[in-house]
């Protein structure tokens, strides 16, 4: 029984409570930190893969572009088709007055 009463153990809210609760409060400080670093790592991968996306889609659009208008150059597409298209699809006059369209207004 005098065995138990001098044992080494720590009495609760002792030195070793306090090291437990300080290493802790480092650990969640350190979880936020972390935290915040994959929010930015998967926030700056969201932004380069729309920036990929958009690059990738102008790039189509121009290739396309470019393929028709040689063959309405090559008149393998007649152009009256061509012009009609443009006429339905493009709305803004700056659009049009590239490919000398009236205005829609």
């Amino acid at each position: 029984m005098a065995e138990f009463l001098q044992s080494p153990r720590p009495i609760a809210g002792g030195p070793v409570t306090a090291t437990y609760d300080n290493r802790i409060a480092r650990l969640e400080v350190r979880l936020r930190q972390l935290k915040v670093r994959k929010h930015l790592a998967d926030s700056r991968r969201r932004a380069l893969d729309t920036k990929r996306s958009k690059r990738e889609d102008a790039r189509r659009k121009y290739l396309v572009g470019s393929a028709i208008l040689a063959r309405v150059a090559q008149g393998k597409f007649e152009e009256p088709v061509f012009r009609r298209w443009l006429d339905e699809h493009l709305s803004r006059d700056q659009d049009r007055q590239l490919f000398e369209l009236p205005p829609r207004n």
